[in-house]
C-alpha cells in the first residue's frame, strides 16, 4: 500500500503554502561520503561521561565499542585524576582509538518530534538530516511523516544500513493520510491503522477525531503494536481533551493542546473572542497564549487530578516549548545568529510574515500578545516541572522548520528552555536521551551510555551541564584572561550506529550548501519589510 501525505487541512494548518512540484524536497538523499566506521574494536580514550540515566558525571573512562554495541566501560582514573594505565584496556589488533581526554560522552539525542521538512519550507531531507547529526541527533520521530510512508521506511533502512548520513528515523503517520475521503466509521478507522502498520509506519499522529473513531483508531494501534501521540487542535478539543484521550490508549502528546483544557472547572470551551477564526493564524496562536490562565492553578484538585491520573497511565509529554518561543520574544528569535549561515533562502521565506504559509502568523503580533505569551509560558512550565516531579515522562521534541526555528538549533533551543521549566541539567538530558527513549520502547537499545547499548553516542568539548549554548552549532561566547573574545563548543563528534562522524565538518558542509543557495539567488538574508 501506497499511503502519501494528506495532512487533513482543517485540523491543522489551515493555509499552507504547497512550493512547486520541482523544489527540492524531500530530495535525493546522496550516499553517505562521510563517516568512519563502524569498527570491528574501537577505544574512546578519557572522557567524562553523562550516561543519561541523570546519574552525575563520572569518569574519566575508556569505552570499548565491537562494531556498533558498547562492550566495556572502564573507570580509569583513581579521584578521577590519576589516570592508571594498568586499568585501561589494551588496543588490539584492528583497534581503533579516538584520545577525547578532558571531553564529555553523551548518549545520542532523540528528537521526539522532528519533521523531515515540507514543501513549504523547500529544503532538502539531506540538509535537515546533516543538521540533526552536527547537533548530536541520531533518533527522530516524525509525527506526521509528511515525506509519505514509503519515503520514510526506504529511508529508515537507508539510514539503518548506515549508507546516508541521517539519523534513526520512526515514521509516525497522520491520522487518515492516504484514506481516499474522511474516516466516518469505526471499521474504516482501523482498517486504516491496519494498513499503514503494513505499509512500515510506528506510530499515528493526532490532530483529533469523532470520539469513537478517535478510540477505535487508538486501541487497534496498540492491537498491531504501534504508538500513539497527538497534537490536538482546538476544534477536537470540546469532545475530547488530552485527559480522555490519554485514559483511550494515547501513549503520548505534543505540545500542550487539551492540557489545560483537563482542568477547566468554570467552563467547558477556552474564552474565544467573537470574532475569532481558527482558520486565521494570528487569531489561533494569540488567543492560545491566554489558555492556560483559564485552567486550575498548581493548588487546586483538578491540577492534581489530571497530573497523578497522566502519571498513573504511564503517559509521555513532548512539550516543544522551543517552536513557540518567538510568540513571548519575535525579534530575539528572528534575528538568532545561526540565521546567515544555516537557515536556507526558502526556509527563511518560509518563516516570514505571511498568511498564506503555516506558523508565518506575524501580521501585527504585539507587545501584549508578548507578554500573555510569557505568563502562559511561566503557567506551562509550572505544570511540566511538577509533572516531572511526581514521577511523569518528559521528553524532548523540537518541531523545527516552524516559527524561525532551524533545525538542530531548535533541538538545543528546547534543553534550554526544559532547564528554565525547572529541570535539572542531568534532568534535561535525560528527557533528550532516556526519556525518549522509553517512549519510543527502544531503552533496551539506546538512551543510554552503558554495555550491552547501541553506540549511539555524542562528544562534547567542554561540560554541557554547565552551559547547553556549547551544544549549539555557532556555539558559546567567551573571554580569555586578556579580553580576547572567542567561541567555544559546538558537538565534536556524533556516534551514529557505531560509525563516528565529524561534526564540525557537517556544519561546514551545510554553511556551504546554505552560502551557494544565497549566491545563486543573487541576494543576502534580510529582516521582513526592511
Amino acid at each position: 500500500m501506497s499511503i502519501r501525505f494528506s495532512l487533513l487541512l482543517l485540523f491543522f494548518a489551515p493555509l499552507v503554502l504547497l512550493a512547486a512540484d520541482d523544489e527540492p524536497w524531500p530530495g535525493d538523499v546522496p550516499d553517505r561520503a562521510e563517516g568512519d566506521g563502524p569498527y570491528e574494536r574501537l577505544i574512546l580514550r578519557g572522557p567524562i561521561v553523562i550516561d543519561g540515566t541523570g546519574a552525575p558525571p563520572w569518569g574519566p573512562v575508556d569505552i570499548v565499542i565491537e562494531n556498533n554495541r558498547i562492550v566495556e566501560i572502564h573507570n580509569v582514573a583513581m579521584g578521577g585524576i590519576f589516570v592508571e594505565d594498568e586499568r585501561r584496556p589494551q588496543a588490539e589488533e584492528d583497534t581503533r582509538e579516538f584520545d577525547l581526554t578532558g571531553m564529555y560522552v553523551l548518549p545520542g539525542f532523540i528528537d521526539m518530534h522532528g519533521h523531515v521538512g515540507g514543501r513549504g519550507q523547500g529544503v532538502s531531507a539531506d540538509y535537515v538530516f546533516r543538521l540533526w547529526m552536527a547537533h548530536g541527533v541520531t533518533t527522530v520521530r516524525d509525527p506526521g511523516s509528511g515525506a509519505g510512508v514509503d519515503w520514510m521506511v526506504e529511508h529508515r533502512r537507508k539510514s539503518a544500513e548506515n549508507t546516508i548520513t541521517a539519523p534513526r528515523l520512526r515514521p509516525y503517520v497522520t491520522f487518515g493520510s492516504g484514506h481516499e475521503g474522511p474516516i466516518t466509521t469505526v471499521d474504516q478507522a482501523r482498517q486504516w491503522v491496519r494498513d499503514i502498520a503494513e505499509a512500515g509506519a510506528e506510530g499515528i499522529k493526532f490532530f483529533g477525531a469523532r470520539p469513537d473513531i478517535l478510540e477505535a483508531a487508538i486501541d487497534e494501534a496498540g492491537e498491531v503494536g504501534i504508538g500513539t501521540t497527538m497534537h490536538l487542535a482546538q476544534l477536537h478539543v470540546t469532545r475530547v481533551d488530552m485527559l480522555d484521550a490519554a485514559r483511550m490508549g494515547l501513549d503520548s502528546m505534543e505540545h500542550w493542546y487539551g492540557l489545560p483544557e483537563s482542568m477547566f472547572t468554570d467552563r467547558r470551551v477556552q474564552d474565544y473572542p467573537h470574532d475569532y477564526n481558527y482558520s486565521d493564524e494570528q487569531d489561533r496562536f494569540a488567543e492560545a497564549g491566554k489558555l492556560w490562565r483559564q485552567a486550575a492553578g498548581p493548588d487546586s484538585e483538578r491540577w492534581q487530578q489530571v497530573r497523578d491520573e497522566l502519571i498513573e497511565l504511564d503517559f509521555t509529554i513532548v512539550p516543544t516549548f522551543n517552536i513557540y518561543q518567538a510568540n513571548r520574544d519575535l525579534m530575539r528569535e528572528r534575528t538568532a545568529e545561526w540565521h546567515p549561515l544555516y537557515t536556507k533562502p526558502a526556509l527563511w521565506d518560509f518563516f516570514a510574515p505571511s498568511r498564506t504559509a503555516h506558523g508565518s502568523y506575524w501580521f501585527d503580533w504585539t507587545t501584549g500578545i508578548e507578554n500573555d505569551w510569557k505568563d502562559n509560558f511561566r503557567r506551562w512550565m509550572t505544570f511540566i516541572d511538577d509533572f516531572k516531579n511526581h514521577g511523569g515522562r518528559v521528553a524532548a521534541g523540537s518541531d523545527s522548520g516552524f516559527i524561525y526555528k532551524t533545525y538542530g538549533f531548535g533541538f538545543i533551543s528546547e534543553l534550554e528552555m526544559l532547564q528554565e521549566a525547572g529541570l535539572h541539567p542531568l534532568e534535561v538530558l535525560r528527557s533528550a536521551t532516556l526519556s525518549g527513549a522509553e517512549a519510543l520502547g527502544i531503552d533496551d537499545e539506546l538512551g543510554t551510555i552503558e554495555p550491552g547499548k547501541l553506540a549511539d553516542l555524542v562528544v562534547v568539548a567542554e561540560n554541557p551541564l554547565n552551559n547547553f549554548k556549547v551544544l549549539y552549532g555557532t556555539g558559546a561566547i567567551r573571554v580569555d584572561d586578556d579580553n580576547n573574545v572567542y567561541r567555544t563548543g559546538g558537538v565534536r563528534y556524533t556516534i551514529k550506529d557505531g560509525v563516528v562522524y565529524d561534526a564540525e565538518q557537517l556544519r561546514a558542509d551545510v554553511r556551504a550548501m546554505v552560502r551557494d543557495s544565497w549566491e545563486a539567488e543573487g541576494r543576502e538574508l534580510t529582516q521582513p519589510g526592511m
